[in-house]
């Protein structure tokens, strides 16, 4: 191979890194930090906070402030979704009564109680609901790039049952139904008010599908189908053991990938998303590129045809494309999800020693030229 691969193959490895946008800069928020609100109409010092959703971060500060009277503030990241907070008896969404708040493109807040009388957006009912609101409580306003939903109950002891929702990114309910889609993630806790300690019941319905949608792309596209492509190009000593080895791994690579996106497919169906549709057309060119891939190994000429260059370099700067659109669509896929640091964390890890063993094998390859 000439100088030319090799500086292209580390150039392509440290372009993928520069890609993809890791994550977006949230306002993020803790039970010390200080609360950035001024006209409320109840004492926030009385306040105790609970951590009521970590991976979402949505912060619930609560207290007892009169008698038979709860004041609750719920914050969480402004994602121009909508933010939820139900109190069911059993735990379950159905038949819970949820407020739900919003900020609209006038951004005045506008929040909502809502009766959750099924799953179906049809049956969760604006204005509904059995808690008892005080008159002038329900507000919601956006500070520093988080939202902060204030309210007052009147109960002995509100529900200790709560789910919480979050809307899917660009929806935002209007006038005149009100109607609410379906909640891009959910969680159900149960809380104890005298201690302020909670457990978490269950996650969202999707989160299973979600992560498999996510570890199948990741460790198809994003991981093998690049050990592959790494084994193609710098284990050809070992003859034939690296040709059957970079088919077995492109092959389950690819399989793997499929299955993540027939997953994707089901999920974005289910949830209704609609902000998916860069991620779901990168998805589908990184498939069409892998099926090409596939078909140009059924049309490889012999090593002595004049055509084999072009071969070659068709096959391997596909290949090279293709990884980049698949570690930039991963990330990307990761941001859509706000799956949190973690997950970025833990890829950008795997995607950089990718990279530097990358480097390291060109380095070789060239000295021992």
């Amino acid at each position: 191979m000439s100088l030319y691969f090799s500086v292209s193959f580390i150039f392509f490895g440290l372009i993928s890194l520069q890609l993809p946008p890791l994550s977006t800069q949230e306002a993020t928020e803790t039970c010390s930090s200080t609360l950035p609100l001024n006209d409320l109409t109840f004492d926030s010092t009385l306040l105790q906070c609970v951590q009521a959703w970590t991976p979402q971060n949505y912060i619930l500060r609560y207290a007892k402030t009169v008698e038979n009277t709860w004041s609750f503030i719920l914050s969480a990241p402004d994602a121009n979704a909508y933010i939820g907070i139900g109190f069911s008896t059993n735990g379950q969404m159905t038949g819970a009564s949820a407020i739900v708040g919003w900020i609209p493109t006038d951004g005045k807040g506008q929040a909502k109680q809502y009766l959750l009388g099924g799953k179906s957006p049809g049956e969760v009912k604006p204005d509904q609901g059995d808690l008892k609101i005080v008159n002038g409580s329900l507000k919601i306003e956006s500070v520093s790039s988080r939202l902060y939903m204030s309210f007052q109950l009147t109960a002995e002891l509100p529900r200790q049952s709560l789910l919480y929702a979050m809307g899917p990114a660009g929806f935002i309910p209007s006038s005149p139904g009100f109607t609410l889609r379906e909640h891009r993630d959910m969680t159900t806790t149960t809380i104890n008010y005298n201690t302020g300690s909670q457990s978490v019941v269950k996650g969202s319905p999707h989160s299973k599908l979600r992560k498999t949608h996510g570890l199948m792309n990741m460790f198809g596209w994003g991981i093998l189908i690049i050990i592959g492509a790494l084994v193609a190009r710098h284990m050809k000593q070992w003859k034939p053991t690296w040709f059957y080895a970079h088919i077995a791994l492109q092959t389950t690579g690819f399989l793997l990938g499929l299955t993540g996106i027939i997953c994707g497919l089901v999920l974005e169906n289910r949830t209704e998303a609609n902000n998916v549709s860069k991620h779901k057309g990168l998805g589908i060119t990184i498939f069409v590129m892998g099926i090409l891939q596939v078909l140009a190994l059924l049309a490889r000429p012999d090593k002595d045809s004049k055509y084999r260059k072009y071969w070659n370099w068709y096959h391997h700067n596909v290949g090279r494309v293709m990884i980049i659109l698949a570690i930039s669509n991963i990330f990307y896929g990761i941001h859509l999800a706000d799956a949190g640091s973690s997950w970025n964390g833990g890829y950008g890890f795997v995607v950089a020693v990718l990279v530097l063993a990358a480097i390291g094998l060109e380095v070789r390859k060239f000295k021992n030229k």
